[in-house]
């Protein structure tokens, strides 16, 4: 227990010094029991503040360092290095947040710096009763899980594949490359889609280092840093990919037809299939759900016609197992619904597509070969585009999807491209152009002719619902029933305007994944409100994770545009490189453990503990925690009913005696 310590209240600049009378709290330290120094200095997490520091340890024999600066998560372990480098076990230094907590949530400077006394009082109470703990290091084996191919997911795989590192990367679709393979052009360069990307597909199907595992999911995760056993479910496509040579044939004979999920049902596709030409792994998959076979028990015509005996209908799903010393999710996102908007007539009216709908509509290796039309075949003589349908929305998701700007602004120079004389109008909210070139990407459809109108899309009408309507002085001259009418308020003119057009286009909100809290559960991460998941710190560890050793990159992350997926998957993967090849890491010395005479054997802490760090021994009757595993959380401390489990660092005289201490002054 330290009985000589020292305090150091940080400036922190003006963020607490600006509110927070330091002076007066230094001087307050200097009276609380057994502190022998204190100070006030104006960055310590600076490396004067931190030479400071070790300076003080070393000659005033220090056996404890209470710092009252910003949140523990910013600069604990800096300052834990620090006392560290001068002799001082590093579970003696105690952080006192009179930043976040104090300064920065009132303006009342009495009142800010009472409290962060305090605060102050309190964490040196508490350090009063800590204990030196030591430092756990674990091994990491050399090699990493990418979850999703996307190509989030691919840039990392191919970083650490090419960095020598042994890969498994897991992609539930039978192909890798994400929404990116849907695509034909992208902003603000237009560079064709398919040629950045399925040379990168090529790549990781072909790397040596890469174990690929299409139309697969992971079931299971379990381990801890440097030591992850991770169950991957690979599911029956009823084809033996090590017979098939990807002739087709039995795509072309199969007479059974359902919806093609990769052109978003705008044609169908066979019963047996690949998503799409250049689809990595380029195997056929056979869909139960449409196969004949399946349904009815006959056909077979796939088996029959195939000359290398590659169709297995007896294939089962086959569950294999793999130890990873680190993860990477890149499961993406999902669009949203566009039904869920109904007044903007998706699924009603034919022509009001979704945005992915306009990519397989536009692509020259979509279903109409990049001809876009209408349902009836008419080239469209004015599109309106509708910007933030579902994005920046009280009803739906308040947040900015980011990237619908510009994906609008790319549908809209693809369509004066092919139609020069169209007339494309563009509704928006704001116009948010934030990447490189992006806001000159803008410029540049000004100068082609598009028309843009602040005003959020109100309502869509088919031309003969708008007859039905109107009044007289609200017709619209040469109005067809199968045109469609846009309202919005233009906010610039602060009018209503109403606008006919041939074909509508959504631009619908990113969100999380459906699956996104089952995935948190698996890979023992957080989600927002949003249903995204949650980094480690949004400016310092914007790829990192609460759950030591699985990094996040992607959409699945928060919208984003392809070259931040992209940079986020090299971020993701030189994270990852770095815990490999450092090959053995610290892990946390504050874990629970268990008394084992005071545990009764109820394996009341077995179900409470998010980590699946408790096990339990039947022939003692007692819970055991893998400390490996635990990360501190103090649930089953808190939880257990005999007072059975103790916290290491956050024992009951810690907490009583920081709470003593907060509230004498």
């Amino acid at each position: 227990m330290p009985k000589k310590i020292g305090v150091y209240i940080c400036h922190c600049g003006t963020n607490i010094a600006g509110i927070v009378d330091v002076e007066a709290v230094t001087e307050f330290s200097k009276g609380l029991a057994n502190v022998t120094l204190a100070k006030d200095y104006k960055f310590m997490c600076s490396d004067p503040g931190q030479e400071l520091l070790r300076d003080d340890i070393k000659a005033s024999g220090l056996d404890g360092v209470v710092i009252a600066a910003c949140s523990p998560l910013m600069h604990e372990r800096t300052f834990r290095k620090a006392a560290l480098d001068a002799g001082l076990n590093p579970f003696l230094v105690q952080i006192a947040n009179i930043r976040e907590q104090c300064s920065w949530v009132t303006t009342d400077k009495a009142l800010a710096t009472e409290k962060a006394m305090g605060l102050v009082a309190g964490a040196v109470a508490r350090l009063s009763n800590h204990e030196p703990l030591e430092m756990r290091r674990v091994e990491i084996k050399p090699s990493a899980l990418v979850v999703g191919a996307g190509i989030a997911g691919i840039q990392a795989a191919l970083d650490l594949a090419d960095a020598g590192v042994q890969v498994h990367l897991v992609e539930r679709e039978p192909t890798i490359g994400g929404y990116m393979a849907m695509f034909d052009k992208t902003f603000p360069t237009l560079d064709c889609a398919a040629c950045i990307l399925t040379p990168k597909m090529t790549t990781v199907g072909a790397h040596p280092n890469i174990n690929l595992m299409a139309y697969s999911e992971v079931e299971e995760v379990s381990g801890f840093i440097g030591s992850f056993k991770v169950k991957v479910r690979r599911k029956a496509s009823y084809v033996d990919n090590d017979k098939c040579n990807g002739c087709g044939i039995c795509i072309e004979k199969c007479p059974y037809k359902t919806v093609s999920e990769f052109d978003q049902g705008l044609v169908k596709r066979k019963a047996i299939f690949t998503p799409f030409p250049q689809a990595v792994p380029n195997k056929p998959v056979i869909d139960r759900d449409s196969c004949a076979f399946f349904l009815k028990g006959k056909c077979r015509i796939c088996e029959k016609v195939c000359e290398v005996d590659a169709i297995d209908f007896e294939q089962q799903d086959r569950v294999e197992e793999y130890e990873v010393g680190t993860i990477i999710v890149a499961t993406g996102f999902q669009t949203m619904d566009m039904t869920q908007m109904p007044q903007l007539g998706y699924g009603k009216h034919p022509d009001v597509y979704s945005a992915l709908e306009f990519e397989r509509l536009n692509n020259a290796s979509g279903p109409t070969l990049g001809r876009v039309t209408t349902k009836d075949g008419r080239v469209p003589q004015s599109v309106a585009i509708l910007h933030c349908t579902g994005s920046r929305d009280e009803n739906h998701h308040r947040y900015c999807s980011r990237v619908c700007c510009m994906y609008a602004l790319k549908y809209a120079h693809l369509i004066k491209e092919k139609m020069p004389e169209a007339a494309v109008y563009n509704f928006y909210i704001d116009m948010r152009c934030f990447g490189k070139g992006y806001e000159e990407f803008y410029m540049r459809l000004q100068e082609e002719g598009v028309r843009f109108i602040r005003g959020k899309a109100a309502q869509v009408w088919s031309g003969k619902e708008y007859k039905a309507i109107s009044t007289p002085a609200q017709a619209i001259e040469g109005l067809t029933d199968e045109q469609l009418v846009v309202q919005a308020e233009d906010t610039l003119l602060q009018s209503l305007v109403r606008v006919p057009v041939d074909m509508v286009v959504l631009t619908p909100a990113f969100e999380a994944q459906a699956d996104a809290p089952q995935v948190a559960k698996t890979f023992l991460l957080s989600c927002g409100a949003d249903g995204f998941f949650i980094e480690q710190h949004p400016k310092l560890g914007p790829v990192s994770t609460t759950n030591d050793g699985v990094f996040i990159a992607g959409g699945c992350q928060g919208p984003k545009d392809i070259p931040d997926t992209v940079a986020q998957g090299s971020a993701a993967a030189a994270k990852a490189l770095s815990l490999i090849t450092r090959r053995e890491v610290e892990v946390e010395a504050n874990t629970a453990f268990v008394e084992e005479e005071l545990c009764s054997g109820c394996k009341s802490c077995l179900d409470i503990c998010p980590y699946n760090a408790i096990d339990f021994d039947e022939e003692k009757n007692r819970a055991i925690i893998n400390e490996a595993l635990c990360k501190a959380c103090g649930t089953c401390a808190a939880t257990c009913p005999s007072g059975a489990i103790r916290a290491r660092h956050f024992s009951d005289d810690q907490i009583f005696a920081e709470i003593e201490g907060v509230m004498s002054i």
